[in-house]
């Protein structure tokens, strides 16, 4: 047993793992700084603390599962994830307007964020199955299907921000399987199509704003451009080495709503300056770049989509979160890996790199097995 734990950790991918640490530390930091300014006790740091530690556990047990107990699970993670999205529906806490969370004891949990994982992992399950059948109309109809089922149960909570990650990650994995073009435009022209529809008959007016004010973030300052007006603001008064751990005005004086989630980007621009700012990108580049190199070195189907499904996740996250901050993107509310408050967000990102340790690590044995 105690040769099988040093070789364990001997195998351990630590380069990613002490990168997520790291990253983790910031957002930690910028969410104490958060806590600070309400002057009414902490909050949201001891929780994310909490969620941590768990994902801390998490990366530890989990990463020790092989690559097989999650292909071999997929399905009925995939089942579990669809169940808990229709439960959600009728038996969940609604928070800013979305019935999306279950709470218990004062901890809540988001089905969405699980929802994410779970098609990671089923996606990466059924493409190891199709025989590189990746050109053909079949892959893109059945693979929509089991992307759709989930974003559709998302968007009757609503939740349009989670329902646009899956529905990138679905996308981005046709670009990288090599779909064929014409499907491809096809697809672009059927998604123009919904949002137009979606714009007159399903959007409601806070979602249409939110796109207006990033097409035109000056129309409105005062109003629906008002958080992105002082984001922006944040953003850009950090300079080179930031004002201070508690000393940002936006956010300590609570210009910055949410600053602890959709913001915390500005936050962290705003206290730690550029040093910080580049410190994050230097570790979410060094986090992608890692996964991208895991699935292009693997010969396994299922373990090269999976990492590619765990890279497209935060890729997207990242983009749309930080896009929004600086006015980039329009505001859809989802969270910054590793970095914004959220114990689901947090402990389900250290699940997706478990899954990434575990799918590393069984690699390597199997290739020095052959060789």
């Amino acid at each position: 047993m105690f040769f099988r734990i040093k070789n364990y950790f001997h195998e351990f991918e630590w380069p990613l793992f002490l990168a997520v640490l790291i990253l983790t530390g910031i957002g930690l930091a910028g969410v104490y700084s958060v806590d600070l300014s309400r002057g009414t006790g902490f909050t949201f740091f001891p929780t994310q603390v909490t969620a941590l530690f768990l994902g801390i556990g998490m990366v530890l047990f989990f990463g020790y599962f092989h690559k097989t107990v999650y292909e071999n699970t997929a399905k009925y993670i995939y089942i579990l994830a669809i169940l808990s999205l229709i439960a959600v529906i009728f038996f969940g806490t609604t928070i800013r307007g979305t019935r999306g969370w279950f709470q218990f004891v004062g901890f809540s949990f988001q089905p969405a964020e699980f929802a994410k994982l779970a098609l990671i992992l089923f996606l990466g399950f059924w493409v190891s199955r199709q025989g590189r059948k990746f050109q053909t109309l079949h892959f893109v109809i059945y693979s929509a299907i089991i992307t759709g089922i989930p974003i559709a149960f998302i968007l009757l909570q609503p939740d349009l921000g989670s329902a646009l990650v899956l529905g990138g990650m679905w996308f981005g994995m046709l670009l990288f399987a090599g779909t064929k073009k014409r499907y491809i435009f096809g697809l672009l022209g059927i998604l123009s199509v919904v949002f137009l529809f979606s714009w007159f008959f399903l959007f409601k007016d806070y979602q249409k704003d939110r796109f207006s004010t990033f097409l035109n973030p000056g129309k409105d300052p005062l109003n629906s451009g008002y958080n992105v007006t002082q984001s922006i603001i944040a953003v850009g008064s950090g300079k080179i080495f930031g004002r201070g751990l508690g000393f940002g005005s936006q956010s300590q004086l609570h210009f910055l709503p949410e600053a602890q989630t959709d913001f915390i980007f500005a936050v962290i621009s705003e206290e730690m300056g550029f040093v910080g700012v580049f410190s994050v990108f230097v570790l979410y580049g060094f986090i992608l770049f890692r996964l991208l190199l895991f699935a292009s070195h693997s010969t396994d189907d299922f373990v090269a989509y999976t990492y590619l499904g765990i890279f497209l996740l935060f890729f997207i996250h990242i983009s749309l979160n930080i896009g929004a901050a600086i006015g980039a993107m329009p505001l859809t509310g989802i969270t910054l890996p590793f970095l914004s408050y959220g114990g689901s967000s947090l402990v389900i990102n250290y699940f997706l790199i478990a899954i990434a340790m575990s799918l590393s690590r069984s690699t390597r044995k199997l290739s020095s097995g052959l060789e």
